[in-house]
């Protein structure tokens, strides 16, 4: 049997990692300053997260939950205290789509409503509902396009407004990116996230903020949309929520009211994956990392913003995405190949994409500006 063959891949084959470095199976070392979507938040094999899983592994890995687990009321209890929603109920699940794909459900049970409006430029996840809200037709299958779903432009109010004078009586939800992370770093205004929530009380539409990329400390802040202040009914959270470990999560405003088999999940809140979770909070709170989020960010902004061929920084902490005056990707083979250092791409050609694990300091980060430097003084 082979794979089935869909995913590019560079020929690394990475057997070892370390803190924000990778060594592949020649014992080349290898820079990490994308953390494999953003999953990687606290440094790859951090000695207190390695710890904790294996102090789990030796009492229970996995059972379903229709039994009692402690981790998740302290997994449940750690997360409202760090991110500011002690007030709010936690649903776990595997991922981000998998967490999307709840919100979503979840909203329609509440109110009724069938419609969900999403925007330009989103990516939410490539399951059933979730990817009927991406913005990217040729990862949506004919089974998933549905009038139910409806695009707005990112950032355009007056659009917003006629969507939702036209159809606001049916629309279930808006679902939107805190950062959007794969359309390139594009940052939603203040005015922009506050006409959506006043919408939403408005025609009783539940608004849901998908922090799974943009979330857990990655922006300066626990969850992106904190910085402006909006409070969401409904907020999805992953990606570097285990550091690596499978894992999802759905915060839940106290209004929405739950019942049996509403909600579930066969691995969701398991053993092991309450363990990484709760290691990866403890180390945030440990070591402040949101502090250093918003301190590195603001490092290498002013240490790459005057290099040649860049337009753009986009920025939130360490969630930044570099726009060139050019298609990024033979920067991005460069600085791979060349210079050992992984960085990422988006749906916009010309923005690289960084996303450094939140402990970064700046030994590393000065590696890769060193080397962004050398590849655009070469062009």
């Amino acid at each position: 049997m082979n794979l089935f063959n869909v995913y590019p891949l560079f020929n690394i084959h990475p057997v070892k990692a370390e803190g924000s470095f990778l060594w592949d199976e020649k014992g080349e070392k290898y820079l990490d300053f994308y953390g494999g979507h953003a999953v990687i938040s606290i440094g790859h094999n951090h000695p207190y997260y390695q710890g904790k899983l294996k102090e789990q592994l030796e009492k229970i890995s996995f059972y379903s939950n229709s039994v009692q687990n402690e981790l998740q009321t302290e997994l449940a209890d750690k997360l409202g205290k760090l991110s500011g929603y002690e007030d709010y109920n936690l649903f776990l699940c595997n991922s981000g789509a998998e967490a999307n794909e709840n919100a979503l459900k979840l909203a329609s049970f509440h109110n009724g409503k069938s419609k969900v409006l999403y925007f330009s430029g989103s990516f939410h996840g490539r399951t059933s509902a979730a990817v009927s809200v991406t913005d990217n037709p040729k990862i949506v299958a004919p089974v998933n396009y549905s009038e139910r779903f409806i695009k707005s432009d990112w950032n355009d109010i007056e659009q917003l407004e006629q969507i939702f004078k036209t159809q606001g009586n049916d629309i279930s939800s808006v679902i939107i990116e805190g950062i959007q992370g794969v359309g390139g770093i594009m940052i939603p205004t203040q005015e922009f996230l506050s006409k959506i929530k006043t919408l939403c009380e408005e025609y009783n539409a539940v608004l849901i903020m998908d922090e799974v990329q943009s979330g857990y400390g990655r922006s300066g802040y626990f969850f992106a949309h904190q910085e402006f202040e909006i409070q969401p009914d409904i907020i999805t959270t992953a990606k570097g929520m285990g550091n690596g470990f499978p894992i999802g999560g759905v915060l839940i405003h106290p209004k929405f009211e739950a019942s049996n088999g509403l909600l579930g999940t066969t691995f969701g809140g398991n053993h092991l994956a309450c363990a990484a979770a709760i290691a990866v909070l403890d180390v945030m709170k440990e070591e402040k990392l949101m502090e250093n989020a918003q301190h590195m960010g603001d490092y290498i902004e002013q240490k790459i913003k005057d290099f040649p061929h860049i337009k753009s920084i986009r920025r939130k902490g360490l969630m930044i995405g570099i726009e060139l005056d050019r298609d990024c990707s033979e920067v991005r083979k460069e600085l791979l190949y060349d210079h050992h250092i992984f960085t990422g791409n988006s749906n916009d050609k010309s923005v690289l994409r960084i996303l450094p694990a939140l402990n970064i300091g700046t030994q590393e980060t000065d590696l890769f500006i060193d080397a962004l430097q050398t590849v655009l003084n070469a062009i």
